[in-house]
C-alpha cells in the first residue's frame, strides 16, 4: 500500500502535488487542510481523492505530511503539529523555495524526519502545470529518512530532485526570483520603453518577444558572458551614458533600474573577458 500523505495549506503548489502523488501512487492522500472548508473541499475536488477538515483536531496520523502554506507559516504549523503530538516518527516537509528544513527543527527534536521540496514552476494556472509536470525541476534538502521516502514519491509525478544545501536555501530562492520573477519586471521596462517611443503595445510585445526569447536561448546554450552583447560588450559607454540620461528623463524608476543592471552588466562582461 502506498504511504499516507496528509497536506495543510493546499493553495496552488498544495493542489498539483496532491494531485500527482495521488494520481501516480506514490502517496495516499487521506486529510487536507486549508483555511476554511469551502477552500479545503475545493481542494479535494482538484487533487481528486481526500477528506476536507477544518482543524488539526479532525486529522489522522498520517506516514508523511506536506505543509504548503505561506513561509511566514511554516514555524507555527509544524509547532502545532508538534504540540498535538501528530507527527509521531513520520515524515514532515514543506513545499517553500525561500525556507529550509531547518524550520521544521522542533518536529526534528521530537522524532519527525524533516526536508524541503520546492518545485522550480511557476504556478499561475495549476491545472496546465499538473497536465504538463514531468521533467520539472525541484529543489530538495532534508533528513537522509525523509528523503528516502520522498525522492521516490517525486521520481513517480516526473520531477527532476535536485540536491541543494540547506544553508544556502535563501540565495537558491533568490536564483529562481532573478529567472522569472525579476525577468518579468526586466521585459515590462522594455515594453514601456518601446511605447514611449511611440509604439502600440502590441507592436511592442512582438518586437521585443524574438529578441528576448533569442537571447534566453543563447544564454541556456551558451552561458551568459558568451551570450552577452550590445553597448556594454563592445565597450560603448558613450551609448550606455546617452541612454541613461534619456531614461532618467523620461521615468526616473526605469532610469534606476537601468542604472543597476548596467553596473552588473559591465561586472559580467569583464568577468566574461578578464584581462581585457
Amino acid at each position: 500500500m502506498a504511504p499516507t500523505l496528509n497536506i495543510v495549506g493546499a493553495g496552488k503548489v498544495g493542489r498539483v502535488l496532491g494531485r500527482l502523488f495521488a494520481a501516480s501512487g506514490a502517496f495516499s492522500v487521506q486529510d487536507v487542510l486549508t483555511r476554511s472548508q469551502g477552500s479545503a473541499g475545493e481542494a479535494t475536488r482538484f487533487i481528486g481523492v481526500g477528506r476536507a477538515v477544518t482543524g488539526l483536531d479532525q486529522m489522522r496520523a498520517a506516514d508523511a505530511w506536506m505543509l504548503a502554506v505561506t513561509d511566514d507559516q511554516i514555524g507555527p504549523v509544524c509547532d502545532q503539529l508538534v504540540a498535538a503530538g501528530l507527527l509521531g516518527g513520520g515524515v514532515l516537509f514543506h513545499c517553500s523555495g525561500a525556507k529550509s528544513s531547518l524550520d521544521l527543527q522542533l518536529a526534528a527534536e521530537a522524532g519527525a524526519a524533516t526536508a524541503s521540496v520546492h518545485p522550480v514552476r511557476s504556478f499561475a494556472d495549476p491545472a496546465q502545470v499538473a497536465e504538463r509536470f514531468d521533467g520539472t525541476f525541484c529543489g530538495i534538502e532534508g533528513d537522509v529518512r525523509a528523503l528516502a521516502l520522498l525522492g521516490p514519491a517525486l521520481a513517480a509525478i516526473g520531477a527532476r530532485a535536485v540536491p541543494i544545501d540547506a544553508a544556502a536555501k535563501t540565495v537558491y530562492h533568490a536564483a529562481s526570483v532573478f529567472a522569472s520573477n525579476y525577468l518579468v519586471t526586466v521585459m515590462d521596462a522594455a515594453l514601456r520603453a518601446y511605447q514611449a517611443a511611440g509604439m502600440s503595445e502590441e507592436t511592442a510585445r512582438a518586437l521585443a518577444g524574438p529578441l528576448a526569447t533569442e537571447t534566453l536561448e543563447n544564454v541556456l546554450r551558451m552561458g551568459a558572458g558568451r551570450a552577452l552583447t550590445g553597448p556594454i560588450a563592445r565597450g560603448d559607454m558613450a551609448t550606455v551614458a546617452r541612454q541613461q540620461s534619456a531614461l532618467d528623463g523620461w521615468d526616473g524608476a526605469t532610469g534606476e533600474l537601468y542604472r543597476a543592471l548596467a553596473l552588473a552588466t559591465v561586472d559580467l562582461a569583464r568577468r566574461a573577458s578578464p584581462g581585457v
